[in-house]
């Protein structure tokens, strides 16, 4: 990609477009969130208490209203019942492509939701948000669809603890990755190296480390992980592939160091 185009497409400016280039593996765990939208929502609690089985390290959980987004999916009734039958322990991510999100936070908190991740598009202020989310006592991530410039993040980037960028259009499962998007991730790998970025959308064992390898640290994967015969085995093998991108990129360095 040209890098006028580059610009054009994540909103980055002139003088940050050489560093994109650069390897950003972020030296935080690498943490696989399997996405339930596609699996069989008449057995979620069998379905999310086997993905925690098979290793996934949280459970990204798809909220959709029919507004934000054309879909929709489950609510707080459904994440409360889901959390009475998992582990205590159980990390929820919640993706809220909601209308304003603001007014599902305590019904979430309730429910039992870790992490409350919202969209920067659907907030009328972002920032009254941000707030009333920390003030649940959530963990609190903002997420941003492909076509939002990642530059408009970086106002709340010190105030939230995840920033999620969308691989694919958000609504519907199952979608081509977008491998333009990763510009995305190199850039507030760069200029945030604590920060927790998640990549959602398409992501699958052969672009995995694409993933990692641009800065992100929280993979959402769905059909890949739900579809599969065996669960534990793919999450297995997409792990594999991240830690050894991981790995041998910290041995590289610590022997160059040396």
């Amino acid at each position: 990609m040209a890098p006028r185009q580059l610009r054009r497409e994540v909103g980055i400016q002139h003088h940050d477009v050489q560093k994109l280039e650069m390897t950003h593996i972020c030296s935080k765990p690498i943490l696989i969130g399997p996405s339930i939208l596609n699996a069989d929502l008449s057995q979620l609690a069998v379905v999310c208490d086997n993905l925690l089985n098979s290793g996934a390290d949280y459970l990204h959980l798809d909220i959709m209203d029919g507004h934000f987004v054309p879909n929709i999916t489950i609510g707080h009734p459904v994440v409360a019942s889901l959390k009475k039958h998992l582990p205590c322990k159980a990390f929820l991510d919640l993706h809220m492509m909601v209308s304003d999100p603001e007014k599902w936070v305590e019904n979430m908190k309730a429910a039992g939701a870790s992490q409350y991740t919202f969209h920067f598009e659907s907030s009328k202020d972002v920032m009254h948000c941000i707030q009333k989310i920390r003030e649940a006592d959530m963990k609190v991530g903002l997420g941003i669809k492909p076509k939002t410039p990642v530059t408009e993040v970086l106002p709340y980037v010190d105030l939230v603890d995840m920033v999620l960028i969308m691989t694919v259009e958000p609504g519907f499962g199952g979608q081509k990755f977008m491998a333009d998007m990763l510009p995305k991730v190199r850039y507030l790998r760069e200029k945030y190296t604590n920060l927790d970025i998640e990549v959602d959308g398409g992501v699958t064992l052969k672009n995995i480390r694409d993933c990692v390898e641009a800065g992100a640290n929280m993979i959402v994967s769905g059909t890949e992980i739900t579809s599969h015969e065996d669960p534990a085995s793919i999450i297995k093998l997409m792990r594999s592939s991240a830690e050894q991108l991981f790995n041998s990129t910290f041995t590289n360095q610590s022997t160059h160091t040396d």
